[in-house]
């Protein structure tokens, strides 16, 4: 299980994520979900150790992360919200940081590229420059990298983002096999269809704070005959107001 405890942070008087409170099950998918800004991302990088939180704490199956650093690192799989990452390098050459990073045998290393890489059409592309790759490549190049240790933990920050529809269907259903075998993952995303299709649960981050935490079904059981969609609006969003659509129609057409 993995706990936020109260965390916290603040950028000068900004503050980004504030006193969350959340539990993460083992052998499920959770989402976050939330307009730009809301804290997704945040969140994420707390627990990937990319930022420090300002305060709190956060417990992954018993130990506090500031502790345990490191041992908790190794069991994380991190694809982050933008895949602009050593561009300089081969994505072979990404694979194979990876691979030391994760003190991955040879011949682990090799079965897993050969099962990821081949999947996601990318064997062919070991010795090219990430820099050179389309942004839908660059998101493979880095899925595979975060995928390749075969970690416990996914946190995968809006990982369909430039997908084709093949490699988004491939993902997500990795996605439910690795957490039907008792294993954990995380993703944010702004596509309710996907959160509502793969959640076991979902948190709704707004300005920082968290409105929501359940299942889909509780969800759209608070308001029967609206859409997901009409509903995170209503707690996440600004609803559709007809007139100022009308309004701004009219000044279209003039």
């Amino acid at each position: 299980m993995i706990e936020f405890q109260q965390v916290t942070k603040k950028y000068g008087n900004n503050t980004a994520l504030d006193r969350l409170d959340l539990q993460i099950k083992t052998g499920e998918i959770f989402g976050f979900l939330g307009h730009n800004g809301a804290g997704k991302s945040t969140t994420i990088k707390s627990l990937v150790s990319v930022i420090e939180p300002t305060s709190g704490k956060i417990i992954v199956d018993g130990k506090e992360l500031s502790a345990n650093r490191l041992e908790i690192k190794k069991r994380i799989g991190y694809v982050p919200d933008t895949p602009d990452l050593f561009l300089q390098l081969s994505a072979g050459e990404y694979w194979d940081l990876i691979a030391a990073a994760y003190e991955l045998p040879t011949d682990k290393k090799k079965e897993r590229l050969e099962e990821l890489a081949g999947l996601f059409d990318m064997l062919s592309h070991q010795e090219e420059a990430i820099g050179s790759f389309s942004h839908g490549m660059r998101q493979k190049a880095v899925l595979i990298g975060a995928l390749l240790p075969d970690p416990d933990i996914w946190v995968l920050d809006e990982p369909m983002t430039g997908l084709d529809p093949q490699a988004a269907y491939d993902l997500k259903e990795m996605m439910k096999r690795h957490a039907a075998r008792g294993n954990t993952v995380i993703f944010s995303t702004h596509v309710l269809d996907t959160a509502q299709q793969l959640c076991d649960e979902l948190a709704i981050l707004k300005k920082g704070e968290l409105i929501y935490n359940g299942n889909t079904d509780d969800l759209l059981a608070q308001s029967p005959g609206e859409s997901l969609e009409a509903i995170y609006l209503k707690m996440a969003g600004r609803q559709s107001d007809g007139n100022t659509l009308a309004r701004l129609e009219g000044e279209a057409h003039e």
